[in-house]
């Protein structure tokens, strides 16, 4: 065998297993069934649900797909060296090297590999110590992610939103789909602190604000996170704040309690108390899945509830503008003195640096 066919098989075989780990040919297999399943009489008739299973079929196609192609790609090329031909093995040269290329951009699925890392993200982000300062620094934070998004083309939705009394937002939830979404930003999850001269003193003195963000796996379908509607309050009420029609006429703002860890979601947009409850319920979900994930539960039965207080003494991540420049990540290590295209929304070397620890 030839060094440039020992190569191949190398990679081929380099290939295939990270293939398995990722589970591709058992998701190859769930999406046929799928597909199958969307071909059957009255698949259509609950619209939500078929619109559910459509997303989750291109999803795992998406996933799938270029694995399946470098697989196939890489098998014609081991066929093709085998033919003895010298005046081929540029060509193969060139087709082994544009191999490892796309090998190497999807290798960084094997990043994704725990539970919940191939779902969409929830964001939500909450204003913490410093007021009006914080409340910037938490539109500031909106923002970055705003901005990381659109880099990404990537369409968010802002499911709740409340605006700061003089400047800056108390809190928002923002909500995205996309492959490997949870993956890519479970590791902005936590504290998060500025350094800066403030805007909004006379004095122009340095303060320090903190922000929290909550960074959810996305479980919008049932199946996935089954709740008791027993341990369920629901409470519906008049909303607040504008809105358009029927908005602060009608009971359409919904509140949702899981009583057993007394996680609480509230939601009151300008949509209706159907639309408000789904919302409510995948928020929910997607809170007791993180829950679950923290703790290292299998079942909700043994969730103990958040421990919120302990997060916020603990920031994961330090962006200083005054009196020097840098952003500065206390698990990966990761920093830069370039906050300013941190807070433009290149998350990408923060996250890499992140995610890189689990290859």
């Amino acid at each position: 065998m030839s060094e440039l066919q020992e190569q191949l098989e190398s990679l081929f075989n380099d290939v295939k297993k990270s293939a398995t780990k990722l589970s591709i040919d058992k998701k190859v297999n769930q999406s046929k069934e799928l597909e199958i399943l969307s071909t059957k009489d009255g698949f259509w008739n609950n619209s939500n649900n078929a619109q559910t299973i459509m997303k989750q079929i291109a999803d795992l196609k998406t996933g799938t797909e270029p694995w399946i192609k470098l697989q196939e790609n890489l098998q014609e090329i081991i066929e093709l060296s085998a033919m003895s031909d010298p005046t081929i093995d540029k060509d193969i040269e060139l087709q082994l090297v544009a191999a490892k290329k796309t090998y190497n951009q999807l290798k960084k699925d094997l990043q994704y590999t725990e539970p919940f890392d191939d779902h969409g993200v929830i964001i939500a982000i909450y204003a913490g110590a410093g007021g009006t300062d914080a409340q910037d620094w938490a539109q500031m934070l909106e923002r970055m992610y705003l901005r990381w998004f659109d880099q990404n083309n990537i369409k968010p939705s802002i499911v709740d939103r409340s605006a700061g009394e003089e400047a800056g937002i108390k809190s928002v939830t923002i909500e995205a789909d996309g492959q490997f979404l949870y993956g890519k930003l479970k590791g902005e999850h936590g504290v998060h602190r500025l350094v800066r001269l403030s805007p909004f003193n006379s004095d122009n003195l340095r303060q320090t604000s903190f922000a929290k963000v909550d960074v959810l796996p996305k479980i919008d379908r049932p199946a996935e996170l089954e709740l008791d509607e027993k341990e369920l309050k629901v409470d519906v009420y008049r909303a607040g704040g504008h809105g358009g029609q029927s908005v602060n006429t009608t009971d359409s703002a919904v509140r949702i309690t899981h009583i057993p860890t007394g996680i609480t979601v509230a939601i009151q947009n300008e949509r209706s108390q159907i639309q408000n409850k789904e919302t409510a319920m995948t928020i929910l979900r997607s809170r007791l899945a993180a829950l679950q994930i923290a703790q290292h539960k299998s079942t909700l039965e043994d969730l103990k509830g958040p421990n919120t207080s302990a997060e916020w003494g603990n920031q994961i991540r330090n962006y200083v503008l005054h009196p020097y420049k840098q952003v500065k990540d206390s698990r990966s290590g990761f920093e830069t003195s370039d906050p300013q295209s941190v807070l433009d929304g290149k998350l990408d070397p923060l996250i890499d640096a992140y995610n890189s620890r689990n290859i």
